[in-house]
């Protein structure tokens, strides 16, 4: 099997998109490894599917699978990736566009000056939603890690982020400590780890271990996770710069119900055809 597809980024969290607004496109898990790995495939941290409209009030539907094969709720970078990807392949004159994902419904904007804005929609916190093992919902709560215990904030942008501060992140344990936070028993569907330094109230680093993927360059949704933990917290001011070590994102939360705001770049590297084994 023969399979064309795109190669995307958004501030070097890498994407393999595949266009199936024509015709459906089934992979395997094992497909989907092959297509992500760095040696044998294409390599990215997470595919993407581009796929027609499944209700009337939206213009696309988008999965996203990470590199390990499974199937998550949400991705902010590959939210902007998906815009510019149906705009550049005439798949719609629209700059706005409404897309359905497993975590609910985004909504991409292409900007004047070549960024792309997303509305990510507004964060959850209650436990259960998350989901997150706890008695009751909390402004931080307490993780035992590695035989020591740290303070997280755990909230929802359509997939999980547990987020703590940290002196520096340059030095921060996430190689250590990241897969632990994500496999932790108390998010029985796996956690992303977020690692921020607050720089002043509006400006932050952040390092972040996806779920699925390990550490990337970059995560749109562990920026808008951070900035909000960040704002709660009292740290932050609504407006957030955001450095990954991919690059600068903005962030805007004007606070509770309100949805989250991330502009940033996205970016086409090439287009190629893979051929996958069956």
């Amino acid at each position: 099997m023969r399979l064309p597809f795109t190669k995307m980024h958004g501030l070097g969290n890498d994407f393999v998109v595949i266009d199936a607004t024509a015709a459906p496109v089934t992979l395997t898990a094992a497909q989907l490894r092959f297509i992500a790995d760095r040696h044998f495939g294409v390599g990215c941290d997470q595919i993407l599917m581009v796929e027609p409209a499944r209700t009337a009030d939206t213009d696309f539907y988008y999965r996203i699978f990470n590199a390990d094969g499974g199937e998550v709720e949400q991705c902010g970078n590959g939210a902007r990736c998906f815009v510019r990807y149906v705009h550049e392949r005439g798949l719609t004159k629209k700059t706005m566009i409404r897309v359905g994902i497993l975590g609910g419904i985004i909504e991409p904007r292409l900007e004047a000056d070549g960024q792309v804005s997303v509305n990510m929609g507004a964060p959850v916190f209650e436990p259960a939603r998350v989901p997150f093992h706890a008695p009751s919902l909390q402004p931080l709560y307490d993780l035992q890690v590695n035989k020591k215990t740290i303070k997280i904030n755990v909230l929802s942008m359509g997939n999980p982020h547990a987020v703590q501060v940290v002196p520096d992140v340059a030095t921060a344990p996430v190689a250590s400590e990241g897969a632990l936070i994500e496999s932790h028993p108390d998010f029985p569907q796996r956690v992303n780890a977020g690692y921020m330094q607050v720089v002043d109230r509006a400006h932050i680093r952040l390092r972040v271990y996806e779920r699925g993927a390990g550490e990337t360059l970059a995560c749109g949704t562990g920026a808008c996770a951070a900035v909000v933990a960040g704002i709660q917290r009292g740290l932050l001011d609504a407006r957030v710069t955001v450095s990954t070590r991919g690059g600068d994102l903005v962030i805007v939360w004007a606070g509770a119900g309100q949805p989250v705001l991330m502009t940033g770049p996205a970016v086409t590297v090439f287009d190629g055809e893979i051929a996958l084994p069956q």
